[in-house]
């Protein structure tokens, strides 16, 4: 199955479509990897979830990548003895490490990271932003604020502290636990929340030994300061919006979306733009005006992949939201402006003879107008950096590795296909010509792009580039 758009989708399993039968929906609407949400998912359910996409995969002949995203630290209030309590504009408010249930003028604060990393004139925004309040005077054991936006506040609300760098570890005892259920299982990639720094994703890669490769979820304004070194560790990025639309203003998304998108793809990383895409077809069966123009924003943006959430997770609508995200993207895509806006954004290739090849197979590619790109690659790591030249021509990723193609279900203009190993440049130029034609990317008499490494089974080699005409039934490629 062959998807008409080079954008990918996402799409998180929940109650309403955690059955292998809406699972398969979903890949035919147009989904290319599934997310398991692990704040929601035990590891019976992972297992099974799993076992569900596997099957489908192998229904399907077409690899299928899988997600798992863990939970990160929570950081929450304690209680309060009559449940929930009024804060007003202006008032003073403590938090302090005393466990007896909270009033109208103190409340629990069971982390003592915060106390300790907290300062003078820090802000705490509570109830996922609704209301914020002003360090006045920051102690030991105790935090006296000065109420900005108030509101009602309840038991075990979250507190999320946008001005502060806290010494928390971004994977806690839960998320070491769901990350080696989800590695041992075979999923493709892993989503670490609550990344601050490099040695969060350095420290997340020890633990998957190479098994997935590891996203990082950028939802932490302190994340941004030092996004190369995150990149230098990670396999890939997710923009997450719906925290880091939390502890920004607001009007600061939009730019910062651009800057961790271009940043991924000046890495030759994939990218995904994530959190309410199309959040009104939770409940309707279709989107505002605003997310269809938010989803096409992405798109036009070269990012590799678009997400949903609650939209298939537990709405009303979750095949329907998969095909409605499948017909913006191929709209924008097939927009006139379109090519001109993703390649204003590429950026000059390393000083790689990997990067030389891949630019010059988009230049190549684009002069003589191929319909294919054809790309061997082991670590999937050349399907990336043809992938980061946005070329017009769609990219035939071949590789003798289950793995490696499942990845690659989220690279950007990457189909993905399973092949014997080569035995020899022959073998491979064969195999290119006739999987081209099998897959329809080519006509016999049209000319398809090749590019590959020799000595054959030495990865990161690729030093190859080949201009072939194909024959009947893709013979002589």
């Amino acid at each position: 199955m062959r998807r008409n758009r080079k954008v990918k989708i996402l799409a998180t399993l929940g109650p309403a479509s955690n059955t292998r039968e809406m699972i398969e929906k979903l890949f035919i609407a147009g989904v290319d990897v599934f997310r398991i949400n692990m704040s929601h998912t035990n590891h019976a359910l992972l297992k099974e979830l799993h076992g569900h996409i596997r099957a489908v995969e192998e229904k399907m002949r077409r690899p299928i990548g899988i997600l798992a995203d863990l939970q990160g630290p929570k950081i929450r209030i304690g209680t309060f003895a009559n449940k929930e309590v009024k804060l007003n504009a202006g008032q003073q408010f403590v938090f302090d490490t005393n466990p007896a249930p909270g009033d109208e003028k103190r409340v629990y604060l069971p982390h003592p990271e915060i106390f300790a990393g907290a300062k003078l004139g820090d802000n705490l925004l509570l109830n996922d932003g609704r209301m914020r309040v002003k360090i006045v005077k920051a102690e030991p054991a105790r935090l006296e604020t000065e109420v900005i936006y108030g509101g009602m506040l309840s038991d075990r609300k979250g507190v999320n502290l946008p001005d502060t760098l806290l010494a928390i570890p971004a994977l806690t005892e839960k998320d070491r636990a769901d990350l080696e259920a989800a590695a041992s299982l075979g999923v493709d990639w892993i989503a670490l929340s609550f990344v601050q720094r490099a040695e969060d994703v350095a420290e997340a890669q020890v633990l998957v030994k190479r098994r997935a490769g590891v996203m990082a979820k950028i939802e932490k304004p302190s994340a941004l300061p030092v996004l190369d070194d995150i990149l230098k560790h990670s396999d890939g990025l997710m923009v997450a919006r719906g925290d880091l639309g939390v502890e920004l203003p607001l009007e600061l998304v939009p730019s910062k979306q651009k800057f961790i998108t271009r940043s991924a793809r000046r890495y030759g990383k994939p990218v995904v733009v994530a959190t309410q895409m199309l959040e009104s077809m939770i409940v309707e069966p279709v989107p505002t005006r605003a997310e269809v123009s938010d989803v096409a924003t992405a798109v036009y943006e070269g990012a590799d992949a678009v997400m949903l959430s609650a939209e298939s997770a537990s709405g009303a609508w979750p095949e329907r939201a998969v095909q409605t995200m499948d017909k913006i993207a191929r709209a924008a895509e097939n927009d006139t402006y379109y090519k001109g806006i993703v390649h204003a954004q590429r950026t000059e290739p390393d000083k790689t003879t990997a990067d030389a090849i891949s630019s010059a197979a988009r230049t190549i590619a684009e002069t003589l107008q191929v319909p294919v790109i054809v790309c061997y690659t082991g670590s999937g790591a050349t399907g990336n950096r043809v992938a980061r030249e946005r070329p017009d021509s769609p990219i035939l990723a071949l590789t003798p590795i289950v793995a490696t193609a499942r990845r690659l279900t989220l690279t950007w203009g990457c189909h993905p296909v399973v092949v014997p190993d080569a035995k020899s440049l022959d073998d491979m130029m064969s195999h290119a010509g006739e999987i081209a034609f099998r897959e329809d990317f080519a006509k016999p008499g049209e000319k398809i792009l090749i590019t590959a490494g020799v000595p054959i089974g030495n990865p990161g080699s690729t030093n190859l580039l080949r201009v072939a005409t194909l024959g009947p039934g893709g013979k002589g490629a």
